[in-house]
């Protein structure tokens, strides 16, 4: 009998681990035109019309777990598919074609931010700009000079785990992370995280002091800004952040994703692209930075 019910016992937890693990998924289904797939055929952009109970119609890279679901499949065809969000993670499974049609023409977007502005390169000065903080005062970017700056952008409507909600979970453990150190800590001479919103019609700074206020950032350590659409675009182009809207639904955005290293005296360090960074590397890149500004 023991072995009964060991085997029992064995058998209740493994269905409980496997609740766990599925407790937090979500699906929605996906109907779109795919727009482009990357090269090792593990991402799909796909413009999709509304995901109900999720997000308006956008244009956003998909990744798919297994390549092969993409086989077949070329921009133009339309796709109807499965996005499997967890806490931390999202992506496309059960996808279909069910038709192909023509690519829009590129005049149907707006253009992106970064036309015609040139990126910034590591050592440059960080062109001065002024933005509205989630208090509503003025920010000149140069009011961080002293500090040394992480800085990324985000907006807070953005639905999909993997981009700006994991820039935000980022920054927030990465705050964490500058609490335990007293050396990047310092109110004066130690790190500031900075987060900007490039999408100013949604997030307002009352909207910005609520969100900031969702992530326990503290404002001695952590500013929100937002301010006029095209000087945020502008300013985060330099950073070889990407922004297009549609021209006829502004909720549809279509972003990047870039992170930046900025040094006490108002010159870029370093950028990531994309969201394969980790706190523990960034923290481990901001370190020397602040130790040898202040040996200066």
């Amino acid at each position: 009998m023991r072995p009964r019910l060991g085997y029992s016992i064995a058998v209740v937890a493994l269905l409980a681990a496997s609740c766990t693990t599925r407790s937090d998924e979500r699906h929605f289904v996906v109907q779109g035109q795919i727009i482009s797939i990357a090269a090792n055929r593990r991402e799909a952009t796909v413009k999709h019309e509304d995901i109900k109970g999720l997000m308006p119609a956008m244009t956003m890279p998909y990744r798919v777990q297994d390549s092969t679901l993409l086989d077949g499949l070329a921009p133009g065809d339309l796709i109807k598919a499965r996005l499997v969000l967890v806490s931390n993670d999202a992506y496309l499974d059960q996808v279909l074609k069910i038709g192909q049609a023509p690519l829009e023409t590129p005049p149907a977007e707006a253009p992106a931010a970064s036309s015609g502005f040139e990126l910034l390169n590591p050592g440059d000065a960080v062109p001065e700009v002024t933005l509205v903080d989630q208090d509503g005062r003025k920010r000149p970017f140069s009011s961080f000079k002293g500090r040394t700056v992480a800085l990324t952008f985000i907006y807070t409507r953005c639905p999909m785990p993997t981009f700006c909600p994991l820039m935000d979970r980022n920054f927030a453990a990465v705050q964490r992370m500058l609490k335990q150190d007293p050396s990047l800590a310092d109110a004066r001479r130690g790190v500031h995280l900075v987060s900007i919103s490039f999408d100013p019609l949604t997030d307002t700074p009352p909207v910005l002091k609520k969100h900031a206020q969702t992530l326990d950032a503290d404002p001695k350590t952590w500013t929100f800004l937002t301010g006029d659409r095209d000087e945020v675009d502008k300013f985060a182009s330099r950073f070889g952040v990407s922004v297009a809207r549609s021209l006829s639904d502004a909720r549809d955005i279509t972003h990047n994703l870039r992170t930046a290293i900025i040094d006490p005296s108002g010159k870029l360090v370093k950028v990531y692209t994309g969201n394969e960074w980790t706190p523990e590397q960034l923290v481990a890149d901001l370190k020397p930075v602040v130790l040898n500004h202040r040996a200066d």
